[in-house]
């Protein structure tokens, strides 16, 4: 099924999270033009399986981690290996 027009900006906002840094799933739908639809950003990353789009780096605003379609403990895990490498 091809992307929306919403879907490739989510995307293009998300592969452009640096190394290190998270963004909330909030800053990420104000970013593709659509402030209120946090839940949507959840929705359409919990799909993604491509390992170029960094979904990992997209937590909830109070700093919790959120979901993750491979698990919570490994989106935590990959979190706390790209902080490191970044503080190198």
């Amino acid at each position: 099924m091809p992307l929306s027009t919403f879907q490739k900006t989510i995307f293009e906002v998300v592969r452009g999270i640096p190394e290190g840094s998270t963004l909330s799933y909030k800053e990420v739908a104000r970013r593709a033009g659509r402030p209120q639809a946090s839940l949507a950003v959840g929705n359409i990353l919990s799909k993604n399986f491509d390992p170029a789009i960094p979904c990992h780096r997209v937590v909830r605003s109070d700093g919790e981690t959120g979901g993750y379609n491979r698990g919570r403990a490994q989106k935590k895990r990959r979190l706390a290996v790209e902080k490191k490498k970044v503080l190198r």
